[in-house]
């Protein structure tokens, strides 16, 4: 079996793709650089992070946006006509009352790992853009067109238009094609494609929240009208019925379901193996309850699924399980509030498990858990946010360490120095080796938990004017307000300190070490579960990041070298 999710952590909207015996799923990365990492895999089992396609900041500059906004939805396409990849994404610049200005793109390459062309814009009507390379060589445009008018059904409706490469445009403007298969609303991320000369379209309804599901129509037509599969929505986690439409909230917690792990779940697209084997991949999310707060964020899931004799698609969950049609008939079921989903889950709940495909097992190097910075070049599972990290980050300065030169300080949306990884379970413990000497109060670097640049715990040695010398304390900032734990402030060692963190369950801790051996902890204890979309007020739709940061407010040319990065993470565990 393949437990879920298969990329815990931060990776939410995956689109999936084939070329061949090669599999990749590209994620959203939203305010984080390098933008929209690809996975790869040829079982569908293991898989590795292989490739980023957007690594320029200067041609994708995401300085001064606020936290989640930036990089949405990628659609990954592999056209065999053409040869190349296509990749669809959209830039969102600004979501101030409710005007969702969002600029989409497309660019391609021969081979996934680039070279990309230079970016062509497409439109602004709405996110979520996905093209489709139609067998007689056309291709098509769908995305959400955003709603912003009073008295009109919001957030939008998905929208179809022609996009022309020999033009590099699209051919006039995007027309009203879908307005969902369910009356849940917040209809968004439509994918189109073509199975035995039926133009399928999926798309997400309820909204990324608790609502959340991934539906399906079909037409014959390109441009419609199309039929609403019987058993909408096909995947979900809320499986009863609801009428939310013309309701523009996203998150929706009432229709959290306790019979089922995996919550939030949609946003779906799918791939075909050669044996004809249907897989959908899907974002997930496992809240802390009873606060349902999501420290992890989306995750990505997959989940297998079969073509009906009369062609629409469904899980296939190898169990005799109850209909959508059926779970009409069990309102009761509206939030996971019924006792018979217990006893007798709907075939559409999403799954923590789903089958193997046939394809031969193919291992796949995974992410190390030990960094000692001794290859020569930063690991590809390094972020930053608004920036590429090779621009604060030099791994050959000092051979055998990382060098993190400081910037603005931590709650800058323009350069800010922080090396982070994706948290992937709420069972983990970081560790570092840091050499780093203050000389004014501005200078300060350490070890980092960050949501966003409004929300973090950050244990970190500057020079204490108090003190007259270094030392070492612990930063909060929690929905803006700073807190500085003084009383817990402490001399720093001459020489290299060793500092770690702790997330076990829902507590955070610090603790540091003069010789790496006797470890003491300093701070209070953190609350994980703020952490997270429900609890942040001023960003969302991301995850919880771990890493190395330094700051200088001073000159922005002080720099802290880390020995290595230790990142042990229990991802067998789940979240209580």
């Amino acid at each position: 079996m393949i437990s879920n999710p298969i990329f815990p952590g931060f990776n939410p909207d995956p689109c999936a793709c084939r070329k061949g015996q090669d599999y990749y799923v590209a994620v959203s990365t939203f305010e984080w650089m390098p933008g929209i990492p690809v996975y790869h895999s040829r079982d569908l089992k293991n898989w590795e992070l292989i490739t980023h396609i957007l690594t320029d900041d200067e041609k994708v500059n995401l300085r001064r946006l606020p936290s989640a906004k930036g990089i949405w939805a990628p659609c990954l396409t592999y056209c065999e006509d053409d040869g190349l990849f296509y990749l669809v994404y959209g830039i969102m610049n600004s979501m101030n009352a409710r005007y969702f200005d969002i600029d989409n793109y497309v660019i391609t390459a021969r081979d996934i790992e680039g070279p990309w062309s230079e970016p062509v814009y497409l439109h602004s009507a709405g996110f979520d853009a996905s093209m489709f390379h139609d067998d007689d060589g056309r291709k098509w445009l769908v995305s959400l067109e955003w709603e912003t008018r009073d008295g009109y059904e919001k957030p939008g409706v998905i929208c179809l238009v022609e996009y022309s490469s020999e033009k590099k445009a699209i051919v006039g403007y995007p027309k009203r094609i879908w307005r969902g298969g369910t009356d849940r609303g917040c209809i968004e991320a439509p994918h189109l494609t073509k199975h035995n000369g039926w133009y399928y379209i999926m798309c997400a309804e309820g909204g990324t929240g608790y609502n959340h599901c991934v539906t399906m129509g079909r037409s014959r037509n390109v441009w419609g009208p199309y039929e609403s599969n019987p058993a909408n929505p096909i995947l979900t986690s809320a499986p009863g019925v609801s009428y939310e439409r013309h309701d523009p909230d996203h998150l929706k917690p009432k229709y959290y379901n306790p019979d089922s792990i995996l919550q939030k779940s949609g946003h779906g697209s799918y791939v075909e193996t050669p044996e004809g084997e249907v897989y959908m991949f899907f974002h997930t999310a496992r809240p802390f309850v009873p606060e349902l707060r999501c420290t992890l964020g989306r995750e990505t899931a997959i989940q297998k699924m079969r073509w009906t004799k009369d062609g629409w698609l469904r899980m296939d969950t190898g169990e005799n399980r109850l209909s959508g049609s059926d779970c009409e008939k069990v309102s009761e079921c509206m939030g996971g509030r019924s006792n018979t989903l217990r006893r007798n889950q709907p075939e559409n709940l999403a799954q923590i498990e789903t089958q193997e495909s046939s394809l031969p097992e193919y291992p796949m190097p995974k992410i190390p858990d030990f960094d000692d910075f001794d290859s020569g070049e930063l690991g590809n599972w390094y972020y930053a946010p608004r920036i590429m990290p090779q621009s604060f980050a030099d791994v050959n300065a000092r051979p055998g360490y990382v060098r993190i030169r400081g910037q603005e300080a931590r709650t800058s949306l323009n350069r800010v120095s922080i090396l982070a990884r994706k948290l992937t379970s709420v069972y983990a413990r970081v560790t570092t080796k840091m050499e780093f000497e203050p000389e004014v109060y501005q200078h300060s670097a350490g070890l980092i938990l960050y949501y966003d640049n409004m929300n973090y715990v950050n244990l970190r040695k500057y020079y204490s004017e108090t003190l007259g010398s270094p030392a070492l304390s612990v930063v909060q900032l929690e929905n803006g307000t700073k807190t500085e734990y003084n009383d817990w402030r402490v001399p720093a060692p001459g020489g290299a300190v060793w500092m770690r963190l702790y997330v076990e369950g829902r507590k955070i801790w610090f603790e540091w070490s003069a010789d790496g051996e006797d470890y003491r902890k300093i701070g209070p204890e953190f609350d994980t579960t703020k952490f997270s979309d429900e609890y942040c007020k001023y960003g969302e739709f991301t995850g919880t990041m771990v890493g190395l940061t330094c700051a200088d407010r001073m000159k922005h040319e002080k720099y802290a070298d880390f020995d290595f990065f230790e990142y042990i993470a229990d991802e067998t565990k789940g979240v209580e």
